[in-house]
Protein backbone atom coordinates (compact mmCIF):
# COMPACT_ATOMS: atom_id res chain seq x y z
CA UNK A 1 0.00 0.00 0.00
CA UNK A 2 0.94 3.81 -0.65
CA UNK A 3 2.54 5.69 2.67
CA UNK A 4 0.78 9.29 3.51
CA UNK A 5 4.32 9.75 2.15
CA UNK A 6 4.14 8.26 -1.30
CA UNK A 7 0.77 9.78 -1.24
CA UNK A 8 2.00 13.56 -0.98
CA UNK A 9 4.65 12.81 -3.58
CA UNK A 10 2.06 11.49 -6.21
CA UNK A 11 -1.23 12.21 -7.49
CA UNK A 12 -3.80 11.24 -5.49
CA UNK A 13 -7.34 10.40 -6.60
CA UNK A 14 -10.30 9.48 -5.32
CA UNK A 15 -12.36 6.34 -6.65
CA UNK A 16 -14.30 3.40 -5.71
CA UNK A 17 -12.82 0.02 -5.05
CA UNK A 18 -14.31 -1.25 -8.20
CA UNK A 19 -13.04 2.17 -10.26
CA UNK A 20 -10.15 0.91 -9.26
CA UNK A 21 -9.46 -1.94 -10.87
CA UNK A 22 -10.43 -0.53 -14.00
CA UNK A 23 -7.81 2.10 -14.06
CA UNK A 24 -5.44 -0.55 -12.57
CA UNK A 25 -5.85 -2.97 -15.49
CA UNK A 26 -5.59 -0.24 -18.04
CA UNK A 27 -1.99 0.91 -16.37
CA UNK A 28 -0.57 -2.24 -16.07
CA UNK A 29 -0.89 -3.27 -19.76
CA UNK A 30 -3.30 -5.05 -19.95
CA UNK A 31 -4.43 -6.63 -23.14
CA UNK A 32 -8.06 -7.38 -22.59
CA UNK A 33 -11.26 -7.15 -20.39
CA UNK A 34 -13.90 -9.82 -20.82
CA UNK A 35 -17.34 -9.65 -18.44
CA UNK A 36 -20.73 -9.23 -17.61
CA UNK A 37 -22.31 -6.93 -14.95
CA UNK A 38 -23.75 -8.33 -11.64
CA UNK A 39 -23.76 -6.25 -8.42
CA UNK A 40 -21.75 -5.28 -6.82
CA UNK A 41 -19.35 -5.08 -9.49
CA UNK A 42 -20.60 -3.45 -12.07
CA UNK A 43 -18.50 -0.32 -11.83
CA UNK A 44 -15.90 -1.83 -13.57
CA UNK A 45 -17.09 -2.53 -16.83
CA UNK A 46 -18.90 0.65 -16.50
CA UNK A 47 -15.56 2.48 -15.82
CA UNK A 48 -14.07 0.98 -18.47
CA UNK A 49 -16.56 1.37 -20.98
CA UNK A 50 -16.09 5.58 -19.61
CA UNK A 51 -12.65 5.26 -20.39
CA UNK A 52 -12.61 3.68 -23.60
CA UNK A 53 -8.51 2.52 -23.25
CA UNK A 54 -9.13 0.89 -27.03
CA UNK A 55 -8.63 4.39 -28.15
CA UNK A 56 -5.33 5.50 -26.13
CA UNK A 57 -3.58 1.88 -25.47
CA UNK A 58 -5.63 -0.82 -27.52
CA UNK A 59 -6.94 -2.44 -24.64
CA UNK A 60 -9.83 -4.58 -26.13
CA UNK A 61 -13.15 -4.46 -23.33
CA UNK A 62 -16.41 -6.62 -24.08
CA UNK A 63 -19.51 -7.40 -22.27
CA UNK A 64 -19.54 -10.58 -23.02
CA UNK A 65 -23.62 -12.12 -23.34
CA UNK A 66 -22.63 -14.08 -20.38
CA UNK A 67 -20.19 -15.01 -17.61
CA UNK A 68 -19.59 -18.44 -18.94
CA UNK A 69 -19.20 -16.87 -22.39
CA UNK A 70 -16.71 -14.37 -20.41
CA UNK A 71 -14.59 -17.20 -18.87
CA UNK A 72 -13.95 -18.75 -22.13
CA UNK A 73 -12.85 -15.42 -23.76
CA UNK A 74 -10.59 -15.34 -21.02
CA UNK A 75 -9.24 -19.10 -21.43
CA UNK A 76 -8.54 -18.00 -25.24
CA UNK A 77 -6.79 -14.95 -24.74
CA UNK A 78 -4.64 -16.50 -22.29
CA UNK A 79 -4.05 -19.09 -24.10
CA UNK A 80 -1.92 -16.75 -26.59
CA UNK A 81 -0.36 -14.96 -24.14
CA UNK A 82 -1.77 -12.09 -23.58
CA UNK A 83 -2.64 -10.19 -20.11
CA UNK A 84 -6.53 -10.77 -19.98
CA UNK A 85 -8.83 -10.62 -16.97
CA UNK A 86 -12.68 -10.76 -15.69
CA UNK A 87 -14.63 -9.77 -12.90
CA UNK A 88 -18.09 -10.48 -11.33
CA UNK A 89 -19.48 -11.48 -8.20
CA UNK A 90 -20.08 -14.67 -6.11
CA UNK A 91 -22.71 -16.26 -8.76
CA UNK A 92 -21.22 -15.18 -11.85
CA UNK A 93 -17.55 -16.10 -10.43
CA UNK A 94 -19.64 -20.06 -9.59
CA UNK A 95 -20.69 -19.85 -13.19
CA UNK A 96 -17.01 -20.00 -14.34
CA UNK A 97 -15.64 -22.42 -12.11
CA UNK A 98 -15.58 -24.70 -14.99
CA UNK A 99 -13.08 -22.25 -17.27
CA UNK A 100 -11.38 -21.61 -14.25
CA UNK A 101 -10.53 -25.41 -13.70
CA UNK A 102 -9.96 -25.98 -17.20
CA UNK A 103 -7.01 -22.63 -17.18
CA UNK A 104 -5.49 -24.71 -14.06
CA UNK A 105 -5.27 -27.51 -16.23
CA UNK A 106 -3.86 -26.32 -19.29
CA UNK A 107 -1.98 -24.01 -17.01
CA UNK A 108 -2.75 -20.46 -18.24
CA UNK A 109 -2.54 -17.29 -16.69
CA UNK A 110 -5.16 -15.03 -16.37
CA UNK A 111 -6.55 -12.65 -13.66
CA UNK A 112 -10.36 -12.97 -11.89
CA UNK A 113 -12.04 -10.40 -9.50
CA UNK A 114 -14.68 -11.41 -7.75
CA UNK A 115 -16.39 -8.66 -5.71
CA UNK A 116 -18.12 -10.49 -2.86
CA UNK A 117 -21.82 -10.60 -2.07
CA UNK A 118 -24.39 -12.86 0.38
CA UNK A 119 -25.35 -16.00 -0.98
CA UNK A 120 -26.47 -19.45 -1.45
CA UNK A 121 -27.68 -19.03 -4.61
CA UNK A 122 -28.78 -15.42 -5.85
CA UNK A 123 -28.67 -14.46 -2.10
CA UNK A 124 -28.71 -10.66 -1.54
CA UNK A 125 -26.55 -7.75 -3.06
CA UNK A 126 -25.16 -6.63 0.05
CA UNK A 127 -21.30 -7.77 0.92
CA UNK A 128 -20.21 -11.34 2.05
CA UNK A 129 -16.94 -13.32 2.44
CA UNK A 130 -19.13 -16.27 1.99
CA UNK A 131 -16.69 -17.34 -1.47
CA UNK A 132 -13.45 -17.92 0.78
CA UNK A 133 -14.20 -22.37 0.02
CA UNK A 134 -14.87 -21.50 -3.38
CA UNK A 135 -11.60 -19.46 -4.39
CA UNK A 136 -9.42 -21.77 -1.77
CA UNK A 137 -10.43 -24.52 -2.19
CA UNK A 138 -11.10 -24.48 -5.95
CA UNK A 139 -14.60 -24.70 -7.45
CA UNK A 140 -14.21 -26.62 -10.43
CA UNK A 141 -13.08 -30.40 -10.77
CA UNK A 142 -9.41 -32.03 -9.92
CA UNK A 143 -6.91 -31.52 -8.03
CA UNK A 144 -5.65 -27.46 -8.33
CA UNK A 145 -5.19 -24.44 -7.13
CA UNK A 146 -5.91 -21.11 -7.73
CA UNK A 147 -3.51 -17.91 -6.36
CA UNK A 148 -5.71 -16.00 -4.12
CA UNK A 149 -4.97 -12.47 -3.38
CA UNK A 150 -7.35 -10.63 -0.49
CA UNK A 151 -7.42 -6.59 -0.19
CA UNK A 152 -8.74 -4.38 2.10
CA UNK A 153 -8.39 -1.44 0.65
CA UNK A 154 -9.40 0.70 -2.35
CA UNK A 155 -5.30 1.36 -2.67
CA UNK A 156 -5.00 -2.46 -2.61
CA UNK A 157 -7.61 -3.08 -4.94
CA UNK A 158 -5.02 -1.24 -7.47
CA UNK A 159 -1.91 -2.71 -6.12
CA UNK A 160 -2.89 -6.10 -6.58
CA UNK A 161 -4.01 -5.42 -10.24
CA UNK A 162 -0.40 -5.64 -11.62
CA UNK A 163 0.69 -7.78 -8.51
CA UNK A 164 -2.04 -10.60 -9.62
CA UNK A 165 -0.70 -10.52 -13.21
CA UNK A 166 2.81 -11.06 -12.12
CA UNK A 167 2.27 -14.37 -10.12
CA UNK A 168 -0.22 -15.33 -12.92
CA UNK A 169 2.25 -15.45 -15.84
CA UNK A 170 5.51 -16.16 -13.18
CA UNK A 171 3.70 -19.83 -12.32
CA UNK A 172 1.05 -20.05 -15.60
CA UNK A 173 -1.46 -20.15 -12.95
CA UNK A 174 -5.27 -18.59 -12.51
CA UNK A 175 -5.13 -15.59 -10.19
CA UNK A 176 -8.30 -14.13 -8.20
CA UNK A 177 -8.17 -11.00 -6.36
CA UNK A 178 -10.95 -12.08 -3.68
CA UNK A 179 -12.87 -8.62 -2.52
CA UNK A 180 -16.03 -8.11 -1.33
CA UNK A 181 -19.11 -5.89 -1.48
CA UNK A 182 -17.90 -3.17 0.79
CA UNK A 183 -14.31 -2.69 -0.61
CA UNK A 184 -15.69 -2.54 -4.02
CA UNK A 185 -18.30 0.22 -3.41
CA UNK A 186 -16.41 2.22 -0.97
CA UNK A 187 -14.26 5.35 -2.15
CA UNK A 188 -11.11 6.35 -0.76
CA UNK A 189 -8.01 8.19 -1.48
CA UNK A 190 -5.48 6.40 -3.46
CA UNK A 191 -2.54 6.84 -5.62
CA UNK A 192 -2.98 4.62 -9.26
CA UNK A 193 0.02 2.83 -10.17
CA UNK A 194 1.93 4.11 -12.97
CA UNK A 195 1.44 2.98 -16.76
CA UNK A 196 3.26 -0.07 -18.18
CA UNK A 197 3.55 -0.03 -22.04
CA UNK A 198 1.30 -3.33 -23.77
CA UNK A 199 3.45 -5.87 -24.69
CA UNK A 200 4.20 -6.41 -28.53
CA UNK A 201 3.71 -9.41 -30.02
CA UNK A 202 6.99 -10.69 -30.63
CA UNK A 203 7.57 -10.21 -27.10
CA UNK A 204 4.57 -12.45 -25.79
CA UNK A 205 6.52 -14.97 -27.83
CA UNK A 206 9.58 -14.65 -26.51
CA UNK A 207 8.04 -14.10 -23.16
CA UNK A 208 5.07 -16.74 -23.79
CA UNK A 209 6.97 -19.74 -25.47
CA UNK A 210 4.15 -22.04 -24.75
CA UNK A 211 1.51 -19.64 -25.87
CA UNK A 212 -0.47 -20.55 -29.20
CA UNK A 213 1.12 -17.80 -31.17
CA UNK A 214 4.69 -19.39 -30.83
CA UNK A 215 5.80 -22.45 -32.06
CA UNK A 216 7.36 -25.28 -30.66
CA UNK A 217 10.83 -26.36 -31.23
CA UNK A 218 10.59 -28.32 -34.44
CA UNK A 219 8.06 -25.37 -35.70
CA UNK A 220 4.95 -27.41 -34.94
CA UNK A 221 2.00 -25.21 -33.42
CA UNK A 222 1.68 -24.74 -29.72
CA UNK A 223 -1.61 -27.23 -28.58
CA UNK A 224 -3.32 -25.25 -25.37
CA UNK A 225 -5.43 -28.20 -23.62
CA UNK A 226 -5.95 -29.77 -19.89
CA UNK A 227 -7.07 -33.52 -21.59
CA UNK A 228 -5.07 -36.05 -21.17
CA UNK A 229 -6.67 -39.98 -21.94
CA UNK A 230 -3.53 -41.78 -20.91
CA UNK A 231 -3.63 -42.27 -16.90
CA UNK A 232 0.37 -42.08 -16.64
CA UNK A 233 0.65 -39.07 -18.35
CA UNK A 234 -2.28 -37.75 -16.76
CA UNK A 235 -0.49 -38.26 -13.27
CA UNK A 236 2.64 -37.08 -14.17
CA UNK A 237 0.82 -33.87 -15.20
CA UNK A 238 -1.10 -33.74 -12.06
CA UNK A 239 2.47 -34.09 -9.74
CA UNK A 240 3.74 -31.14 -12.08
CA UNK A 241 0.79 -29.35 -10.80
CA UNK A 242 1.79 -30.63 -6.90
CA UNK A 243 5.22 -29.70 -7.35
CA UNK A 244 4.23 -25.84 -8.92
CA UNK A 245 2.01 -25.00 -6.01
CA UNK A 246 3.91 -26.29 -2.94
CA UNK A 247 7.12 -23.29 -4.70
CA UNK A 248 3.95 -21.06 -4.62
CA UNK A 249 3.49 -22.12 -1.10
CA UNK A 250 6.66 -21.43 -0.38
CA UNK A 251 7.71 -18.17 -2.13
CA UNK A 252 4.25 -16.38 -2.11
CA UNK A 253 2.95 -16.21 1.35
CA UNK A 254 1.89 -12.97 1.87
CA UNK A 255 -0.18 -11.35 5.06
CA UNK A 256 -0.01 -8.45 7.69
CA UNK A 257 0.54 -8.00 11.35
CA UNK A 258 -0.88 -5.56 13.48
CA UNK A 259 -0.39 -4.74 17.15
CA UNK A 260 0.89 -8.55 18.02
CA UNK A 261 4.02 -8.31 19.94
CA UNK A 262 2.51 -8.05 23.41
CA UNK A 263 -0.81 -9.14 22.43
CA UNK A 264 -2.47 -11.74 24.54
CA UNK A 265 -5.19 -12.43 21.96
CA UNK A 266 -5.16 -12.38 18.34
CA UNK A 267 -7.57 -11.95 15.78
CA UNK A 268 -7.32 -13.57 12.20
CA UNK A 269 -9.24 -11.36 9.86
CA UNK A 270 -9.21 -10.91 5.97
CA UNK A 271 -10.51 -7.87 3.55
CA UNK A 272 -13.24 -6.13 5.14
CA UNK A 273 -13.49 -8.04 8.16
CA UNK A 274 -9.57 -7.42 8.65
CA UNK A 275 -10.93 -3.31 8.32
CA UNK A 276 -13.19 -3.40 10.95
CA UNK A 277 -10.93 -5.62 13.26
CA UNK A 278 -8.90 -2.92 13.69
CA UNK A 279 -10.96 -0.56 15.17
CA UNK A 280 -12.61 -3.69 16.98
CA UNK A 281 -8.66 -3.23 18.30
CA UNK A 282 -7.94 -0.14 18.84
CA UNK A 283 -11.48 -0.13 21.36
CA UNK A 284 -10.51 -3.12 23.19
CA UNK A 285 -6.99 -2.32 24.02
CA UNK A 286 -8.71 1.09 25.29
CA UNK A 287 -10.55 -1.91 27.61
CA UNK A 288 -7.15 -2.89 28.52
CA UNK A 289 -7.19 -6.26 26.37
CA UNK A 290 -4.10 -6.66 24.71
CA UNK A 291 -4.96 -8.02 21.00
CA UNK A 292 -3.29 -8.50 17.90
CA UNK A 293 -4.25 -8.50 14.76
CA UNK A 294 -3.16 -11.40 11.35
CA UNK A 295 -4.46 -10.24 8.06
CA UNK A 296 -4.00 -12.73 5.26
CA UNK A 297 -2.66 -11.06 2.30
CA UNK A 298 -2.81 -14.45 0.16
CA UNK A 299 -5.56 -16.70 0.49
CA UNK A 300 -3.75 -18.92 -1.43
CA UNK A 301 -1.28 -20.09 -0.42
CA UNK A 302 -2.45 -19.31 2.92
CA UNK A 303 -0.44 -18.24 6.00
CA UNK A 304 -0.22 -21.36 8.25
CA UNK A 305 2.92 -21.31 9.53
CA UNK A 306 3.03 -17.89 10.42
CA UNK A 307 -0.28 -18.21 12.52
CA UNK A 308 1.21 -21.31 13.79
CA UNK A 309 4.33 -19.31 15.07
CA UNK A 310 2.22 -15.92 16.08
CA UNK A 311 0.11 -18.34 18.38
CA UNK A 312 2.60 -19.58 20.67
CA UNK A 313 1.93 -17.74 24.27
CA UNK A 314 -1.39 -16.65 23.14
CA UNK A 315 -4.07 -17.24 25.11
CA UNK A 316 -6.34 -17.70 22.30
CA UNK A 317 -7.54 -16.33 18.84
CA UNK A 318 -10.67 -15.16 17.04
CA UNK A 319 -10.92 -15.61 13.86
CA UNK A 320 -13.49 -12.62 12.16
CA UNK A 321 -15.29 -13.36 8.95
CA UNK A 322 -18.15 -11.96 7.02
CA UNK A 323 -19.57 -15.81 6.65
CA UNK A 324 -20.64 -18.80 8.66
CA UNK A 325 -17.12 -20.11 9.37
CA UNK A 326 -14.62 -20.61 6.80
CA UNK A 327 -11.13 -19.12 6.97
CA UNK A 328 -11.25 -20.59 10.48
CA UNK A 329 -11.03 -24.24 9.56
CA UNK A 330 -7.19 -23.39 7.99
CA UNK A 331 -6.46 -21.37 11.45
CA UNK A 332 -7.43 -24.38 13.37
CA UNK A 333 -5.48 -26.70 11.61
CA UNK A 334 -2.25 -24.53 11.04
CA UNK A 335 -2.74 -23.98 14.92
CA UNK A 336 -3.35 -27.69 15.63
CA UNK A 337 -4.64 -27.56 19.55
CA UNK A 338 -1.64 -24.83 20.60
CA UNK A 339 -4.42 -22.10 21.78
CA UNK A 340 -8.20 -22.12 21.80
CA UNK A 341 -9.45 -20.91 18.21
CA UNK A 342 -13.23 -19.44 17.93
CA UNK A 343 -15.00 -17.68 14.92
CA UNK A 344 -17.27 -14.71 15.02
CA UNK A 345 -19.63 -13.47 11.84
CA UNK A 346 -22.65 -12.20 10.00
CA UNK A 347 -24.58 -13.64 7.66
CA UNK A 348 -26.87 -12.58 4.82
CA UNK A 349 -24.86 -9.63 3.95
CA UNK A 350 -24.87 -7.96 7.27
CA UNK A 351 -21.56 -6.52 8.40
CA UNK A 352 -20.12 -6.77 11.84
CA UNK A 353 -19.62 -3.09 13.49
CA UNK A 354 -16.44 -2.99 15.87
CA UNK A 355 -18.50 -3.09 18.96
CA UNK A 356 -19.66 -6.83 18.32
CA UNK A 357 -16.01 -7.98 17.66
CA UNK A 358 -15.30 -6.86 21.01
CA UNK A 359 -17.68 -8.23 22.84
CA UNK A 360 -17.37 -11.90 20.71
CA UNK A 361 -13.23 -11.07 22.28
CA UNK A 362 -15.44 -11.22 26.00
CA UNK A 363 -17.61 -13.69 25.39
CA UNK A 364 -15.92 -16.18 23.04
CA UNK A 365 -12.50 -15.91 24.27
CA UNK A 366 -11.78 -14.27 28.12
CA UNK A 367 -14.79 -15.88 29.42
CA UNK A 368 -13.33 -19.06 28.05
CA UNK A 369 -9.95 -18.71 29.32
Amino acid sequence: MANTKDMAEQEVTLMKGNEAIAHAAIRCGADGYFGYPITPQSEVIETLAELKPWETTGMVVLQAESEIASINMIYGGAGAGKKVLTSSSSPGIALMQEGITYMAGAELPGVFVNVQRGGPGLGTIQPSQGDYFQATRGGGNGDYNVIVLAPNSVQEMADFVDLAFELAFKYRNPAMILSDGVIGQMMEKIVLPPFKPRRTEEEIRQQCPWATIGRTADRKPNIITSLELKPEVMEARNLHLQKKYAEIREKEVRYEALCCDDAEYIIVAFGSAARLTQKAIEMAREEGIKVGLLRPITLWPFPSMQIAEMAKGKRGILVVEINAGQMVQDVRLAIDGQVPVEQFGRLGGIVPEPEEIVSAINEKLIRKS
